[in-house]
């Protein structure tokens, strides 16, 4: 019988039966896209939301089918922001972090916000603060105004929020906070700390910080793929730096006595290889989907500990590297779009290598990736379909939408 003592974050591996999961549900803030400011946003095209929306419930009922408990973002910011002496703390950082420049401005922003609910807090800290929903104040314009005045937002939305994978990730019974690499992502990660530090589901006192979203190097989640319970892959990307990786492995090999390795993945620098996970994940006990020719390009290094840093060692390559720390006499790389090159291309720009496990080979994917799910289930993989037409939008699937938070033990 689990006592008050016991951790909630519990993730152990990629693959155990998924007991509880952190997902955003798609809001306001994806309304709030233009061509403008796609870039800037990191998006490549305008979503519709309404369809979105239904497909990310969809996403969420097929996990809560395979009994996985299913926890809100907005709903947890929501439920801290209750807390008075959070509200006034949270709301305040935000806007330190806007740079309105403003301080007159600033403070009556401040004020507006402090006004309102708990909900309605968490949506604007989410969705933002356009200028034409804040009161027009009678108040002394600086140049700041005049030179900002064309940029409609006083606090900026949070569009990317859906992918609740790289603000956070779950590794044994703790958490890493990330550092994105992007500015447009820092508010995410600054939120998902005040909800690590203030929601009881956590159960702080019993779960460590491995990494914080105020450190200097980048770190995200969609490159951190926990193995086993001694070994963790962490992708070196254009989103994750080498030395985001030194630190989280010294935190790991000093906090977590079950951690003895962590596998540096070095892929290219590029958007196309934005993640680890965008190219190659874990399906079951000795299986990986993986992009086709990923492995030729990938160089794979071995890190343990070290008095004052990791030790580092060069591994030969990829798949023997896997079977050597896994303890595997082999392993299974399964080419997302059946091998073939038009189409794995195809299916990779909407994320076909970006599965779920839910189970040990369950997975959950985009049904629109016919020929890399078909390759899947000859591989002996159960594949869960959803609909994802909208949600592949924001470039990102499943695994890119979801943070584990429990998994059985396997």
């Amino acid at each position: 019988m689990a006592t008050e003592r016991t951790p909630f974050l519990n993730v152990r591996s990629e693959i155990g039966r998924l007991k509880a999961v952190m997902l955003h549900r798609p809001g306001r803030e994806l309304e709030r896209i233009t061509p403008q400011y796609l870039h800037e946003l990191l998006f490549d095209d305008i979503p519709w939301l309404k369809k979105m929306r239904e497909e990310h419930d969809g996403f969420a009922n097929a996990l809560r089918m395979k009994g996985c408990t299913v926890y809100y973002y907005e709903e947890m910011l929501a439920d801290i922001l209750n807390d008075e002496h959070v509200k006034v703390q949270l709301v305040t950082e935000v806007l330190e972090k806007c740079n309105i420049a403003h301080p007159d401005l600033e403070g009556l922003i401040r004020d507006f916000l402090l006004q309102k609910n708990s909900q309605e807090i968490a949506e604007i800290l989410i969705a933002g603060l356009h200028k034409k929903d804040f009161p027009d104040i009678e108040r002394e314009k600086r140049l700041v105004d005049y030179i900002k005045e064309e940029y409609p937002f006083y606090i900026n939305p949070l569009p990317n929020l859906y992918f609740t994978r790289d603000p956070g990730a779950v590794i044994g019974n703790g958490l890493c906070v990330n550092a994105m690499n992007t500015h447009a992502r820092d508010r995410e990660t600054m939120i998902l700390k005040y909800i690590y530090d203030y929601h009881p589901t956590f159960r702080k006192d019993l779960s460590p910080l491995w990494y914080s979203y105020d450190r200097k190097y980048s770190l995200e989640g969609g490159d951190i793929l926990v193995l086993s319970e001694r070994v963790i892959a962490v992708g070196c990307s254009e989103r994750t730096s080498a030395r985001g990786i030194e630190d989280l492995a010294m935190n790991l090999f000093r906090g977590d006595e079950k951690i003895k390795e962590v596998i540096a993945v070095q892929i290219p620098f590029t958007r196309a290889y934005m993640h680890l996970d965008t190219v190659f994940t874990m399906v079951d006990y000795d299986k990986f989907t993986i992009y086709p020719g990923v492995e030729d390009k990938v160089r794979v290094f071995r890190l343990t500990e070290g008095k004052t840093c990791p030790k580092v060692t060069p591994m030969e390559n990829f798949q023997g590297a896997l079977k050597e720390v896994l303890g595997l006499p082999a392993i299974q790389f399964i080419q997302s779009g059946g091998g073939d090159e038009v189409t794995a291309a195809r299916e990779q720009w909407n994320d076909s290598t970006n599965t779920l496990a839910i189970a040990p080979g369950v997975v959950v994917t985009y049904n629109r990736n016919e020929a890399s799910n078909a390759t899947l289930r000859k591989h002996g993989i159960e594949v869960v379909e959803i609909e994802g037409s909208e949600l592949v939008r924001g470039r990102g699937g499943p695994r890119c939408m979801s943070m584990p938070l429990a998994r059985e033990t396997i």
